[in-house]
């Protein structure tokens, strides 16, 4: 078989900016646009899988890489990294600040390597879109910066909550002007100083506030004592993530307690890296396994790694499935499939490790032999939509039976139907919209290019899994 090279990442990530008002009647969340192409027909599976596939670089791993090189020693190159929307709001907002990335050659199938030379930080304007990484880790840079620094991102980022960032930059001296919004827009008033010290937040309600001080924390004058004050931490190995990059770059971060970290001044060492496959983004092509049957083979799963999607080897065979790997090759065996007969079954899943699986875990709940129940997910409400609203909301509209919980989700079996699937801008909703429509003919998903934001392959990647070939104006096929 050949490789698949994406040739065309401009086309679907123009127009995933701003967005006009306009809300879903169900939960209230500001919608996307239409697509220019209208919906899209979910294929469905008439066959089972004997799929094999290469997914592009983590978007996590991308993004942190960028911030880490960009506040480096010396120049990096990061190779087979992630070009999606998320990614290139981070390059663009990078290079706003001062920061010299240019694109390489590189051997990855998806796009060349990025090669970061720091250079002074000054101040400027930063677009952070939907992508949470953007608009929690570079206001910190920002902050470093001689200037000000202006923090925006699309009209459903505004009400994404923030407010930890900015109390966090005021606690380690820095001026923040954001109209006592908490949300975005704001300024970051960079004097080409931080302070830091001992810096208390509480991060409930993402990571990623953890993260983003962490990564620049070794810049910090007096370095940076964090302690989190909430009662519970979410996606904890996003954290073991940061902690994991910063050690490659030479950074240590010292852990005194549950809950506190420690990051004395320090350099950060220029590297070089390739960066992983996105084994979130793999959740849906391996569930597909359970629902139509067949194998769905991964290449390049690392032996190791600090992705939470990681957690779907150990999760799917919970709910039927068969994991076999084979050097760095991952293979998911759902049987029979629920097309064929087969069935899923139902689990509770604490989902506190990664709530990013949890479209992927509602979806195949649909289909399971009882009722089942996703907690540990409350933070969704606060991500690129209202997941959880919105979850529940296109499962009914396809005839299914969930609710909201105060932590999570509950799913219960009931025969679905074809029906259109709102996206509301949300990668992981418009996949599992996808993957619903694998055995339900009639799902048409409103926007499947909201998937640009960490996967703007996905919907040749999920043809191709399906053996229907890739999308000739936009791949080229490449001999082994």
């Amino acid at each position: 078989m050949g490789v698949l090279r994406y040739s065309g990442r401009d086309e679907l990530i123009l127009g995933l900016g701003a967005r006009p008002e306009e809300t879903d009647p169900v939960t209230g969340d500001i919608l996307a646009p239409p697509s220019e192409s209208g919906p899209w027909s979910a294929p469905t599976a008439e066959a089972p899988l004997a799929a094999r596939l290469t997914l592009p670089g983590s978007k996590s791993l991308t993004n942190r890489e960028l911030v880490l090189a960009a506040l480096a020693d010396g120049p990096s190159t990061i190779r087979r990294p992630l070009h999606s929307r998320d990614t290139s709001l981070m390059v663009d907002g990078l290079r706003a600040l001062g920061i010299d990335i240019a694109e390489v050659p590189g051997d990855g199938d998806f796009g060349p390597d990025l090669r970061v030379t720091p250079g002074e930080l000054l101040g400027g304007t930063i677009d952070g879109g939907l992508a949470g990484t953007v608009m929690r880790f570079l206001p910190i840079v920002a902050a470093l910066a001689l200037g000000p620094t202006n923090v925006d991102g699309d009209p459903y980022a505004r009400k994404r909550p923030m407010r930890t960032t900015i109390d966090a930059l005021r606690g380690i001296g820095v001026e923040v002007n954001d109209d006592g919004r908490g949300t975005m827009p704001f300024t970051v008033h960079g004097t080409g100083e931080v302070i830091g010290g001992d810096l208390a937040i509480d991060a409930s309600a993402s990571s990623q506030f953890v993260s983003g001080l962490l990564l620049a924390a070794p810049r910090f004058r007096d370095g940076l004592t964090l302690r989190h004050t909430g009662e519970r931490l979410p996606s904890m190995p996003h954290i073991r993530m940061t902690i994991a990059c910063l050690a490659a770059h030479g950074v240590q971060v010292d852990e005194p307690e549950e809950g506190v970290w420690h990051v004395a001044p320090q350099p950060i060492r220029a590297r070089d890296v390739d960066i992983e496959p996105d084994l979130s983004n793999a959740g849906p092509f391996l569930a597909a396994a359970l629902l139509a049957g067949g194998t769905v083979t991964i290449d390049g799963w690392p032996e190791q790694t600090t992705q939470v999607g990681d957690e779907f080897l150990r999760i799917l065979p919970r709910l039927g499935a068969t994991v076999t790997r084979t050097g760095d090759a991952v293979t998911v065996d759902g049987g029979a499939g629920v097309r064929g007969g087969g069935v899923v079954r139902a689990a509770d899943l604490d989902l506190t490790i990664g709530g990013e699986l949890a479209p992927t875990f509602a979806i195949l709940l649909a289909f399971a032999d009882g009722p089942s129940r996703l907690t540990g997910i409350g933070h969704l409400r606060g991500h690129e939509t209202d997941r959880l609203a919105a979850l529940v909301a296109e499962i009914r509209r396809l005839g299914g039976d969930a609710d909201e919980l105060e932590d999570g989700l509950e799913v219960r079996p009931a025969p679905l139907h074809g029906g259109a699937w709102e996206a509301y801008a949300d990668h992981r909703i418009a996949t599992a919209g996808a993957l619903a429509g694998l055995i339900v003919p009639g799902v048409t998903v409103d926007d499947i290019g909201t998937t640009a934001k960490t996967l703007p392959e996905f919907p040749e990647l999920w043809n191709a899994m399906l053996g229907r070939g890739a999308h000739a104006t936009r791949w080229e096929q490449l001999p082994l």
